[in-house]
């Protein structure tokens, strides 16, 4: 039976610069959701690229002392190169210096001036170089570009202008038809609502004031305007002919399935987009998601502040699974996410290193350490056994509805919750506690073949995310991924198989106080070439100032004796498991080790973490504070935290690693 197509693109780079992890983050979501596609049955094709003309290009190669083909030379083969380390599985990386690709620019263009879709005319108002964008005056915001925020300069050329007007009817009755069109919704609305109903402006398809871009064929001293000739890349990358002699691929796969894009240039996309493809005569694509943004926790990405993470920087501390499960998993589905190096070690430590190693490693181990190995199924059940084969084997149709509705992030959180789910059933069921007891020799093998077997089906599901580690595990296991619509059956692995004797730790835990100095060391580069590049361009670069946080204004509570305070008793406790209050919105319950005790303790704190991020955290408690029934939970103690005047919070833990229980004076 034919696979059925399916065609995904991301927005093509602009070759400006180095795409940091925001950018990159686009191109890692399309892999995933692509390698998903292909698992579900589908034939994907997968396009991504470079857009590589523009005046903000001309001034950087002025820079730089190269010509503009030699800039972007070197700036494409930057990009393709992460996306190559990013494990992407892309068809073709199109870039727009590409001749097939300048030849039907040259001709859509000109299908548009023989068919009266475009005009000369004069353009004068307000130009954004590094947006590319004219503006009206009454379009700035605060007399800057009200895209970017940076100052915009005034601009009078002459240029070709597309009659926008003439096909906005049509557009604002498709994406009236299609609610599916452009996602998430608020997009749609701000498109109708903002630029639509109001009533289009033509728009600038042509530039005169630089040469670096396509010319125009039937006037020269035009070339043709950014927008136009990046968007086209999504139908001339499949071998679109605007005379109709169409290539294979473009027959196949138009109209694309899903282009992948960032909510900044939603507006390109879902306006400007359909209606040049309706002056072609084309089908529109099938879909537009305007993701959110990865946003630099705390402040804006800046290479002043030398601040601006990278993709290659995170990979060579973190390594690419690791970097790949945190911008997939932290990123919701309509609103921003935030990257910290702080947040990086406590998702590798507390997920991937805990979660997901540890229980990999402590099957492999076990298997070993009481079977030489063997994996067997001997039929000897208990009823704990019923619920991990039910959470196991209805996986895969929870991740199927995320991935549809391109919830990637939840589908990831599904995955992780069938490895928490192996985690508890190895409390549950106490391997270490069978292996002692000779009679019980059957059960034990029962039940570690349970684990094999869930961790091979939660490893099959991850490869679409996260590639290399699903397979190093199924190596370990010494299996093969399996295929999604098998991924609903338990038992399907071979009894009497022998597991690797030498299990690989999947993602080592990490010390913040090993990476920092490593990650101050690359800021320190940043700013080194932020201030080259300032200096080839004869501007005079200040220290960057950091702006330090407000401090909190205390209100003194009355004084109290040091017998009072002698009465606390403060300690160290080590968090070993954590989940939701179900009957509350802001509680978690925890717990916690405490010496050579466990104690459990709600917490109001739910907003500001994840009970799997509460997993191993020293923390100091409050020991003896008199029991307390919260939410119908006891809570038999108090986590200690900190909160700043504008409401966040934060656990206060040990600056080093004391054991769990020691007192704190």
């Amino acid at each position: 039976m034919d696979k059925k197509p399916y065609y995904i693109t991301t927005a093509i780079a602009y070759t400006s610069g180095k795409p940091h992890i925001g950018n990159t983050y686009e191109i890692v979501l399309a892999d995933s959701i692509a390698r998903y596609k292909r698992a579900q049955g589908y034939d994907v094709y997968f396009q991504t690229g470079t857009d590589e003309h523009g005046q903000k290009i001309e001034e950087k190669a002025k820079l730089y002392e190269q010509s503009p083909k030699e800039y972007v030379d070197g700036i494409s083969t930057t990009i393709k190169g992460i996306w190559d380390l990013m494990n992407t599985s892309y068809d073709r990386f199109i870039r727009t210096t590409d001749e097939d690709h300048v030849a039907q620019i040259q001709k859509i263009v000109k299908k548009f001036y023989d068919q009266g879709d475009i005009y000369k005319s004069e353009y004068e108002g307000m130009y954004c170089t590094p947006c590319e964008s004219f503006w009206t005056a009454s379009q700035l915001v605060n007399g800057k570009c009200p895209d970017c925020g940076r100052e915009v300069k005034p601009a009078k050329e002459e240029a070709y202008f597309f009659k926008m007007s003439k096909y906005a009817p049509k557009l604002i009755e498709h994406i009236n038809t299609h609610p599916e069109f452009i996602q998430p919704v608020a997009r749609k609305n701000e498109m109708m609502n903002n630029f639509l109903l109001p009533g289009l402006q033509d728009l600038c398809i042509s530039r005169t004031s630089f040469k670096w871009g396509i010319p125009v064929t039937f006037d020269p001293k035009h070339v043709v305007y950014v927008w136009l000739d990046a968007l086209s890349n999504y139908i001339t990358g499949l071998g679109y002919d605007a005379d109709g002699n169409h290539g294979d691929l473009y027959k196949k796969y138009w109209p694309a399935d899903l282009h992948l894009i960032g909510k900044d240039i939603i507006r390109f996309h879902t306006i400007y987009w359909p209606i040049f493809l309706m002056a072609l005569g084309e089908p529109l694509p099938k879909q537009v998601f305007g993701h959110p943004w990865l946003l630099q926790g705390g402040e804006k990405m800046s290479k002043s502040r030398g601040n601006v993470i990278y993709a290659d920087d995170l990979v060579n501390l973190f390594g690419v699974d690791a970097v790949r499960y945190f911008v997939l998993h932290e990123m919701p589905f309509d609103n921003d996410g935030v990257i910290t190096w702080d947040l990086m070690v406590e998702r590798t430590n507390s997920d991937l290193a805990n979660t997901l190693g540890n229980l990999v490693n402590r099957t492999i181990s076990m298997t070993n350490k009481y079977f030489a190995g063997v994996v067997e199924s001997t039929g000897v059940t208990e009823d704990v056994d019923a619920d991990l084969k039910s959470v196991v084997t209805g996986t895969v149709a929870r991740v199927n509805a995320k991935m549809d509705d391109l919830r990637v992030a939840d589908a990831i959180s599904e995955i992780f919750t069938l490895f928490k789910r192996c985690n508890k059933y190895i409390d549950e069921t106490m391997p270490w506690a069978l292996a002692k007891d000779e009679a019980k020799s059957d059960r034990l093998k029962e039940v570690l073949y349970n684990l094999t077997e869930a961790i091979t089906i939660g490893a099959s599901l991850l490869e679409s995310f996260l590639p290399e580690t699903a397979e190093k595990i199924v190596k370990m296991l010494n299996t093969q991924i399996r295929e999604l619509d098998s991924l609903d059956k338990f038992g399907l692995y071979k009894s009497g198989t022998v597991v690797t004797d030498a299990p690989e730790i999947l993602f080592a835990r990490i010390d913040i106080k090993d990476i920092m100095p490593k990650v101050e060391a690359i800021q320190a580069a940043q700013r080194a070439e932020y201030e080259e590049e300032q200096r080839r361009a004869g501007v005079t670069v200040e220290a960057p100032k950091k702006e330090a946080a407000p401090d909190v204004h205390v209100d003194m509570k009355e004084e109290i004796e040091y017998d009072d305070f002698g009465k606390m008793q403060f300690v160290v406790g080590e968090i070993v498991s954590c989940e939701e209050v179900k009957k509350s919105k802001k509680l978690l319950c925890s717990q916690v080790k405490i010496g050579d005790t466990t104690k459990q303790i709600v917490s109001g704190i739910k907003a500001w973490y994840k009970p799997e991020e509460m997993v191993g955290k020293k923390v100091m408690v409050l020991l003896n504070l008199k029991p307390a029934t919260l939410a119908g939970v006891v809570s038999e103690g108090m986590i200690l935290c900190a909160s700043d005047a504008e409401g966040n919070l934060c656990i206060m833990s040990p600056e080093k690693d004391m054991p769990s229980g020691s007192a704190i004076s």
